[in-house]
């Protein structure tokens, strides 16, 4: 309080000065009673700007400094590069240093690299101890074959490997299958297949890299907007064609890595692009199907809950002559036969031989309940309802998980049909 009070009464006095510049303005100084000196004025009761003004004066003053040790004095005929300061800078040229980085949404429609982009992570090619091989898998193998040669299933004249018979150039079909594999995430088939078509002809006819690099992004997004996630699709689209062409010479790369840092690709895409573009066997393809099927095969132990676990388990035991089909085979056995919901046991040779752990059969049953209707004046309705039921035909051993269990794995009826 003391010193508060001794702050409070000390005296300061105001003298007047005719400005330099300007004889019409006069200027007022505060001075100590005591020496002479100004009054101190405490740095909180500065306002932002002077303070700021303060700052940047005295970093130029510095920099000034370091010219004179650089450049000496100037008595050498080195003189220092001229100086801009913000305040003297044009104001066209001060709004062009403070414009803000593009935001990420801007960065994804003009392609546009990050300042600091993200490493891509090498995808895992094997299991540090392989799983073992699960008992009767060939003869489970052969009989969902036999099954397949029997019932077609849209995968066969519509699946990602076809999308390349439609082009005649060779960088073309590459191209073509990697932008059929990229629509294909969490779309069926039947849709992937006519989106494809549209973009094709959207293009002039022919599914190429140029083209694509060419066509506005409303073009291409008129023409797949029927798949799932056709806007993000878009952009993808748009982005991978500028990287092939930038950066891997305009045509589809031939490694999983590679492939997987195009945007929109992932490991599933890129071990099926390799099959199919390019005849490289390196890995398995799997995707919902696969991932569903061998789990309720029970060829994991335990459940895989990923199909990167069920590609891992499956590329440790499975002989690498089957990786390349097995994908096509098992996706054609979950659109027709083992389906997400309700499958067809009731035609599967795997129930018969009681070799798949998840079998089930519907029985119907015999009894039908009746109703009769007959309306006062109308015409007599009869109503039949017949009473169905699921079983499971192989009883579960201690320790295995149960039929509700299986089902938790399947996924949803919409999900990838690729």
């Amino acid at each position: 309080m003391k010193r508060r009070r001794d702050a409070s009464t000390q005296m300061t006095r105001c003298i007047s000065q005719q400005s330099s510049a300007d004889a019409a303005v006069t200027l007022f100084k505060l001075e100590s009673p005591d020496n002479g000196d100004s009054a101190p004025v405490p740095e909180s009761s500065v306002p932002a700007a002077r303070r700021s003004t303060r700052k940047r004066v005295k970093v130029e003053d510095e920099v000034v400094k370091a010219e004179e040790m650089v450049y000496g004095d100037g008595e050498s005929g080195v003189s220092p590069p001229p100086r801009t300061t913000a305040s003297q800078a044009p104001a066209g040229e001060r709004k062009r240093t403070r414009a803000k980085s593009p935001s990420r949404s801007e960065r994804i429609l003009t392609g546009t690299p990050s300042a600091s982009p993200q490493k891509s992570k090498a995808i895992k090619q094997a299991l540090e101890k392989p799983h073992p091989a699960p008992v009767r898998w060939r003869e489970t193998y052969d009989g969902i074959k036999e099954m397949r040669s029997r019932f077609p299933a849209p995968v066969d004249t519509m699946g990602c490997d076809t999308a390349k018979w439609k082009e005649t150039d060779p960088r073309n079909k590459r191209f073509a299958t990697l932008i059929s594999l990229m629509l294909s995430s969490q779309t069926k088939d039947e849709v992937t297949d006519a989106a494809l078509g549209k973009l094709r002809n959207a293009l002039g006819g022919t599914l190429c890299l140029d083209a694509v690099l060419e066509a506005e992004e409303h073009l291409i997004a008129e023409a797949i907007n029927k798949v799932g996630f056709w806007r993000r699709k878009t952009q993808y689209i748009k982005q991978a064609a500028r990287r092939l062409r930038d950066v891997f010479d305009s045509d589809v790369p031939k490694t999983v890595d590679e492939l997987c840092s195009l945007p929109g690709v992932g490991p599933k895409m890129a071990f099926l692009c390799l099959h199919a573009a390019w005849d490289i066997n390196v890995g398995i393809g799997v995707d919902v199907h696969v991932h569903r099927i061998t789990n309720r095969l029970r060829w994991h132990k335990p459940p895989t809950k990923n199909p990167e676990e069920t590609r891992l388990n499956l590329q440790s035991w499975l002989p690498t002559e089957f990786h390349k089909e097995i994908n096509h085979l098992l996706v054609g056995f979950g659109q027709v036969i083992c389906l997400p919901v309700r499958p067809r046991c009731d035609v599967c040779t795997l129930s018969e031989q009681k070799i798949c752990p998840s079998a089930q059969t519907v029985v119907k049953a015999r009894a039908k309940k009746s109703a009769a209707l007959n309306p006062e004046g109308g015409p007599k309705i009869e109503i039949a309802i017949e009473a169905t039921c699921s079983l499971n035909l192989l009883e579960e051993g201690p320790g295995s998980p149960s039929l509700s269990a299986a089902s938790s794995l399947t996924p949803d009826p919409d999900d990838d049909d690729a």
